[in-house]
């Protein structure tokens, strides 16, 4: 465990420089004198750390220090030729990027870590749209993501719901989203989020813009996702479902919609049938995915579904009916 940790402190310092002892405690989880002690380790065992004292003291390597990655232990030597995963990074012009990076780890690593991190390929492909779905190809992804690396603003015209808008952006982060990709972006002070296929030309303009202080893309994309939800499904409708019916839910509404109606499930009546409560974007949404019940469902509520439901019934009745004996 000590080793370990000492190798972390090692590669703190030599990927992000000058650190506090404070800073570190707080990175490795142990107290400040624990670190005082890894640190003198180092020292002894001939490693060039040193500290400087005063408020804009730390520890820090001697220029030009590095350490080879002989300290990766095979699971961690294979997790890493998993993380990268070559699609995106494709898309992203990274392609030839990830593939030398890999060669230099792979170099790197000790001959029986080598064989067993280059089977990682053998083994595993990540495939990340889902079924019946193709992953995007956004047009100006390369560019957008050259923009969100050197800070560089962006004039785009975009392709939204009412129509199309064109916006000053300052990109601040990229998203891989079941196959589609989103740009997280500042626009006028406030952080927007947009569908890079949406995207219909683009410039890039002259200038630096300045990240916002603390902004944090994981933290605001899990926020952004949870609240999209809430503002996707709007409208609610009480439906009576069969067993049957219950059995299909899953496969028809997506997951968050088919558990957010399984936990409002009522006990079975005397028929069976299950009393839910279902989240809808729309009355005319909820039309298209309860249809596929056929007489396996029954919209209680609201009076505008349950009307639109009974007058597809009786078109569909007058399209199926039979034709009668002697009708041309």
């Amino acid at each position: 465990m000590r080793a370990s940790r000492l190798l972390s402190i090692l590669l703190l310092l030599q990927t992000r420089g000058r650190m506090t002892a404070q800073a570190l405690a707080d990175e490795l989880e142990v107290s400040v004198r624990t670190i005082y002690r890894d640190v003198d380790s180092l020292s002894a065992a001939g490693v060039p750390v040193y500290g400087d004292r005063g408020p804009d003291g730390g520890y820090q390597l001697l220029d030009g220090y590095r350490t080879r990655l002989t300290g990766l232990t095979p699971d961690e030597a294979e997790s890493l030729f998993l993380a990268g995963i070559p699609g995106p990074a494709a898309e992203l012009g990274l392609g030839t990027v990830l593939a030398a990076a890999q060669l230099k780890l792979m170099a790197a690593l000790p001959p029986e870590l080598r064989s067993r991190a280059g089977r990682i390929r053998e083994r595993f492909h990540l495939d990340a749209p889902g079924w019946f779905e193709d992953a995007e190809q956004p047009l100006h992804l390369e560019t957008v993501a050259d923009a969100v690396w050197n800070q560089k603003p962006l004039r785009v015209r975009y392709h939204r719901w009412g129509g199309e808008v064109e916006r000053t952006l300052h990109p601040l982060g990229l998203v891989l989203k079941g196959g589609a990709w989103y740009l997280v972006a500042a626009v006028d002070g406030q952080e927007r989020t947009y569908r890079i296929s949406r995207i219909l030309a683009l410039e890039t303009l002259d200038g630096r813009f300045e990240r916002p202080a603390g902004f944090d893309l994981t933290a605001y994309w899990a926020s952004w996702s949870e609240n999209f939800m809430d503002r996707l499904y709007r409208d609610e409708a009480v439906v009576r479902l069969s067993p049957r019916a219950l059995e299909l839910l899953p496969y028809y509404f997506n997951p968050t919609a088919a558990r957010a109606t399984m936990a409002s499930a009522s006990p079975p009546d005397a028929a069976g049938w299950t009393r839910v409560t279902m989240p809808i974007e729309s009355v005319e949404h909820a039309l298209g995915g309860l249809l596929r019940f056929g007489a396996e469902a029954e919209v209680v509520s609201p009076p505008e579904l349950r009307r639109r439901m009974a007058e597809a019934a009786v078109g569909l009745v007058a399209l199926y009916r039979p034709d009668p004996p002697g009708a041309d």
